[in-house]
């Protein structure tokens, strides 16, 4: 399907304020990018790079006053995200050098305290695709999705104990226990159709059968309409924006994704 997404945030902006940011598409493999705006006012310096994990970044400095990020783009992206049933596990000793990274605790991850409760919830379920699933189910069964009820990142541990929270939440729980599995798992930030309410989304995507599937436990089921900006380990390393200084929040934030074709 061919889907339009849109982003705009506004700041308001007292001291010279380090920017970076993490809002432009890349094409990959279940998206392609056909066509882009990306604005900044003023329209100030900027320097593009590719961070650690691929992600296309932008570092700049804003001056005092108004300042406001607008992105739009077309992509053509999957109708149905892939799913496997039965896809095997992949022994460590075989996993590429690059996905090492995403069997180790992080930040918001902390696969180290999760290995019995893992074992018990994939009890019986075929080593791989179908572990992550029960994983995917139990999440959906026993951790309520209460949109809006977080606004700073909180740690799969917490989350399990509170029992509710953010898309953003839920992942790192999800990504936490599938880790404890020696299953490789990373968050993953963008848009998606038909999202309620509308806003930036969160999900993750877990490494077996020598390929990255997605998983989403906010949703009653897996669909299309996925829109991807970036892959990382937690929270910490997909924020859409990241300033430095004294704390500065938007003052005005859309969302908005559109099917037009």
């Amino acid at each position: 399907m061919w889907l339009r997404t849109h982003c705009e945030m506004k700041f308001d902006i007292t001291i010279p304020t380090p920017f970076i940011l993490m809002l432009r598409l890349r094409s990959g493999a279940q998206q392609w990018v056909a066509k882009e705006e990306y604005r900044l006012e003023p329209n100030i310096p900027v320097f593009e790079y590719a961070d650690s994990f691929g992600n296309l970044s932008q570092r700049l400095v804003t001056p005092p006053g108004p300042f406001s990020v607008y992105t739009s783009a077309e992509v053509e992206t999957a109708d149905q995200m892939d799913q496997a049933p039965g896809a095997p596990f992949v022994d460590v000793s075989d996993l590429p050098n690059d996905v090492l990274g995403y069997l180790l605790p992080s930040r918001y991850c902390e696969s180290d305290r999760f290995c019995q409760m893992a074992t018990e919830i994939v009890s019986g379920q075929l080593l791989g695709y179908d572990q992550v699933k029960a994983i995917e189910s139990w999440l959906r069964d026993n951790i309520t999705y209460a949109p809006g009820t977080s606004d700073v990142p909180v740690s799969a541990a917490e989350v399990n104990t509170r029992g509710q929270g953010v898309c953003r939440d839920l992942s790192h729980l999800g990504i936490a226990l599938c880790r404890s599995l020696s299953i490789p798992a990373r968050l993953v930030v963008g848009y998606l159709y038909g999202l309620e309410p509308m806003d930036m989304h969160a999900w993750f995507e877990a490494y077996v059968n020598g390929r990255w599937y997605t998983f989403d436990a906010t949703q009653p089921e897996m669909r299309g309409g996925y829109v991807t900006i970036g892959y990382g380990r937690d929270a910490t390393d997909v924020a859409v924006y990241n300033q430095f200084g004294p704390a500065v929040l938007p003052v005005y934030q859309d969302v908005q994704v559109e099917k037009i074709g």
